[in-house]
């Protein structure tokens, strides 16, 4: 292919994809565009060790000599205004233009804006990348008082890490509990009563009505009954909006993030879409998600790389999920939605266990608290398709693999009967 493939997106998502297009044979031209300065970078450090350490370095994707070695064209810091599907070419900020045979939008997500008075206020901050952990960081260091808006996954993987610094920290959660619909119940409760004891203050079911400024840096969040916080840095962290508005414009499907099918392949077949931004009907469930995870970006991106090399695999990965919030790891695998009973193991005030959710008899995934064992185990169990009963679950991990590696030996015997 004379253009090759362009991909717009340089994080989790875009850097597979080009590393896997190389892995799988393809020839052609691979360019990867970012709208960063930087090198392709991880994520996931920026709320805990990079905004606690003044002296962290951002930690590479891959390092700098992998895209000269690899025949990857990176240009950083490069916008695209347009695609132009009929033409395959897209329009550069700034003029110029840049041509493709297969082009894969990788374009992630952005943090949902603030619909308050005072947002525009310096000292409120988002955090999605580099650039916003830097100020994240700079600001903390002199600013005793934080308030963190929004009790999910990020809010809370920095309210822990701005407490340990030993800030002042109040969590404010519009709805009754924290992590949303992420967890179940009593994994959000357990993470609230471990933060508390840390003494980040946390307050669900209360709405903030508006920012306080002086000389135009923010200094208090007032909530909807009244009560006055003190902020000299206010921390949004209330939710994600994919970033679908080039493909969009662009006339591609849209619902809730870039319509795809099992090949990763949107509306306009030779334009991909994988990670944040891409939404799709998913294997287990049958529902239509889109997946914010690292997980899900590489194993998109490895299919996407498939697909454009002539393969014909649908994706069907296990999705799976991780948080590290304060002293707890948090590991999620599989969707949980539609569970109708749960099995727990392990012991909640040791800070170590393990919540299984059924739909009927199947297994539907898998929250661990500290107990990283039996995350790897359900990633199998889920891959293989087992569902183990719950007594087995309660017997423990031992009669669990026994279980899964009986299973196993069975299904094939099965496929050539």
């Amino acid at each position: 292919m004379k253009n090759g493939v362009v991909i717009i997106g340089a994080g989790h998502a875009g850097v597979q994809a080009a590393a896997s297009l190389r892995e799988d044979g393809f020839e052609g031209p691979v360019i990867l565009v970012g709208d960063e300065a930087e090198l392709p970078y991880h994520k996931p450090p920026l709320s805990k060790t990079f905004i606690k350490d003044a002296e962290a370095k951002p930690q590479p994707l891959r390092g700098e000599a992998f895209y000269s070695g690899s025949a990857i064209d990176y240009r950083p810091g490069i916008r695209i205004d347009r695609i132009d599907t009929a033409g395959r070419r897209l329009e550069i900020s700034g003029g110029g233009t840049l041509a493709f045979d297969h082009l894969i939008l990788a374009t992630g997500s952005r943090p949902r804006a603030l619909p308050l008075p005072g947002a525009a206020l310096s000292g409120v901050l988002s955090l999605r990348s580099l650039a916003d952990a830097r100020r994240i960081r700079e600001l903390s260091a002199h600013s005793e008082d934080v308030v963190i808006l929004g009790g999910g996954f990020i809010g809370l993987e920095v309210a822990a890490t701005l407490r340990a610094a030993g800030r002042t920290v109040t969590v404010v959660e519009a709805v009754d509990r924290l992590l949303g619909r992420a967890v179940a119940p009593v994994v959000a409760s357990h993470v609230r009563q471990r933060l508390e004891a840390t003494g980040v203050r946390i307050l669900t079911g209360t709405s903030i009505a508006r920012l306080e400024g002086e000389g135009g840096h923010v200094v208090a969040a007032i909530t909807s009954s009244g009560e006055r916080l003190p902020a000299r840095m206010v921390i949004v962290g209330i939710g994600a909006v994919p970033n679908v508005e080039l493909a969009q414009t662009a006339g591609l499907d849209i619902a809730n993030g870039i319509r795809v099918d099992h090949q990763m392949r949107s509306s306009v077949p030779d334009i991909l879409a994988i990670g944040d931004a891409a939404s799709y009907r998913h294997w287990f469930t049958g529902a239509d998600v889109r997946l914010e995870s690292v997980q899900n970006a590489t194993d998109q991106a490895r299919l996407a790389a498939r697909t454009i090399t002539g393969h014909a695999d649908a994706y069907s990965a296990v999705p799976w999920f991780w948080s590290d919030i304060g002293d707890m790891k948090l590991q999620m695998v599989g969707l949980t939605s539609g569970g109708d009973s749960h099995v727990v193991v392990g012991d909640l005030p040791d800070n170590k266990f393990s919540i299984y959710h059924y739909a009927g008899d199947r297994l539907l995934g898998i929250e661990s608290v500290n107990r990283p064992g039996d995350h790897m185990l359900g990633r199998k169990m889920l891959g293989a398709g087992f569902s183990p009963t719950p007594q087995t679950v309660a017997a423990g991990p031992d009669g669990l693999k026994a279980a899964l590696a009986a299973f196993q030996t069975m299904e094939p015997a099965k496929a050539r009967a």
